[in-house]
């Protein structure tokens, strides 16, 4: 079941900056509101795995704001460093990409020439790293810097991206691009067969270290003193060498995920 909450980890960005709200006196100026944040939301998602179809997913929220750890849906990072419109943290952040063969379709796996009962399942894993982000009249740009350090697929991963946040009276909306680039190890697991695999009898699938590019918007808006609504919607456009493997349905250019919650502040 957790395969199916892989848009969370896209939506992560976007549900970082639309925590970026005034808050009390005893919150950091045009940091996010300390203390906790408890909510839900849901996710639909459009996967690009043979089979799978469109996906509603209910999944909690949980936000938690200190003066220097702070843990935000499924990142938890400690701040190094702030200056006037830059912060430099320390993260571990889940990654969700892991999927189980059974919750594949098999007839799609058979017309991509893989047989599922020689495929093994995929591992989610935990990333550790850097995050960074500028903050100005320019608009906001966010670095990430990860590892995988459960060596799940001994891979790393680095994420940038740009957005030009702007009000819509009480709202807020924030339009973003931005690009993943993923090493060759990462790509391969995810997306690529095994040894394993092959010396089953599996087709023999890997991938160079490839880009992920993608466009978004995420939205908040308070409702009264404590709670809010939050939202984003994310599309990526899949490289050819992802287009290709034999566990993406035929033809997926792309995939897109809306995310909707409610949260309150405590």
């Amino acid at each position: 079941m957790l395969k199916f909450l892989w848009p969370m980890l896209l939506s992560g960005l976007s549900f970082s900056a639309a925590a970026q709200t005034k808050g009390s006196d005893d919150d950091s100026p045009g940091g996010p509101p300390r203390g906790w944040q408890l909510g839900v939301a849901a996710v639909l998602s459009d996967s690009p795995y043979a089979g799978e179809g469109t996906r509603v997913i209910p999944i909690p929220l949980v936000t938690y704001q200190g003066e220097r750890l702070y843990f935000r849906g499924i990142t938890a990072g400690w701040s190094i460093l702030r200056l006037e419109g830059f912060e430099l943290a320390a993260i571990a952040k889940l990654r969700l990409n892991g999927f189980e063969i059974d919750d594949l379709g098999r007839a799609e796996l058979a017309r991509n020439g893989l047989d599922y009962r020689l495929l093994e399942d995929r591992d989610n894993g935990l990333d550790g790293g850097l995050g960074m982000k500028w903050s100005g009249p320019a608009g906001e740009l966010e670095v990430e810097l990860l590892a995988d350090v459960t060596d799940t697929s001994g891979g790393h991963e680095l994420s940038i991206q740009y957005g030009y946040p702007f009000q819509l009276g009480r709202a807020s909306m924030t339009p973003h691009v931005g690009v993943t680039w993923m090493s060759q190890d990462m790509a391969s697991y995810y997306y690529g067969t095994l040894e394993e695999e092959v010396a089953r009898g599996v087709v023999d699938y890997k991938l160079d270290a490839l880009a992920i590019p993608h466009i978004g918007v995420s939205f908040f808006r308070p409702l009264g003193e404590k709670w809010s609504v939050i939202g984003s919607a994310r599309y990526s456009g899949l490289p050819d060498e992802i287009e290709k493997s034999p566990f993406i349905e035929p033809d997926s250019s792309g995939t897109a995920s809306l995310f909707v919650g409610l949260s309150r502040r405590f």
